[in-house]
Formats: structure tokens, sequence, C-alpha cells
């Protein structure tokens, strides 16, 4: 078991290491970009990336506090579901309505890896590797459906 402080610093160790593994590695459209803490360019949708003791989730995040405007959002992803399969060449798993850590409404697009633990540097290269080509692909999905949103924005 690891104090709060350990557990905060390996978490950040682990994420400081993925920073620098795809530090090199250019966007869709070629350009640099901070994979960790991506922007979408669209308030309340996140490409969210997260990792504990047990899984590992990679997804995307629908945060509106309008219940019926998230659903909105979330409708519109499931317009273009055929176009993140394509990128990512995986099913995900769709969740309207749940609710994060903070006991906020959200609702979710995402997957996830378990058992994995990021408090276990033996399961990084795991971490990395399950990590990598889903930010890649949802980059890769979103330069191309990021257009469908313009008619939600407000």
């Amino acid at each position: 078991m690891y104090s709060k402080q350990e557990a905060s610093q390996l978490r950040q160790e682990f994420w400081t290491a993925f920073g620098q593994y795809m530090q090199p590695i250019l966007s869709a459209e070629g350009e640099k970009v901070n994979w960790i803490n991506y922007k979408t360019g669209e308030k309340h949708i996140y490409f969210r990336m997260h990792a504990d003791n047990k899984k590992a989730f990679i997804g995307i995040e629908l945060s509106h506090p309008d219940p019926d405007i998230q659903q909105l959002y979330f409708e519109q992803f499931s317009e273009l579901k055929k176009f993140l399969f394509a990128e990512t060449e995986e099913e995900w798993d769709w969740v309207l309505h749940t609710y994060d850590g903070t006991g906020k409404q959200v609702s979710l697009i995402g997957t996830s890896l378990a058992p994995i633990n990021i408090f276990k540097r033996d399961d990084w290269p795991a971490l990395i590797s399950f990590f990598k080509p889903r930010i890649m692909a949802l980059d890769a999905f979103w330069r191309n459906v990021t257009y469908s949103f313009e008619a939600l924005r407000k």
C-alpha cells in the first residue's frame, strides 16, 4: 500500500514518462500536441485517460451541465460511431448519464484495460501500449468529425 504522497508521485512519474514518450509524435494534422491534456476545442468535450491500481480507461467525456444538451452531444457521437470504430478498430462502451468521481453527471464513450496497476512500474509498458494507439485514434477521429459539432456550440 502506498501513502497518498507516494501514489501521487508515482502517478505523476507515469504521466510525465508517457508525455515524454508521446512528445515527438505529431497529431493527425501534423502539429505538435499535448497528448496528456488533449484540447478538443469544444467546451464540455474531453478526451480522458485515467489509470489506477485496478484498471486504465481512455475515452471521450461529455460534461455539459444541462442533461438534455449532454444527451444531444451523446446522440451526435452515436451518429459518428462508425467513424470512431474505423479509427480505433474496436467496440467501445457507450454510457449516457453516469457520474464521475466528483459526483458530476457526465456521459462516457470509452474502453478499459484490466487488470493493470499504474503503481507497478512493470505495468507501465502495457499502459503506454494501451493509451498510445487509442489517443492517436481519437485525434484522427476528432480531426474528421469536429465539424459535426458546430451546430451544438452555444
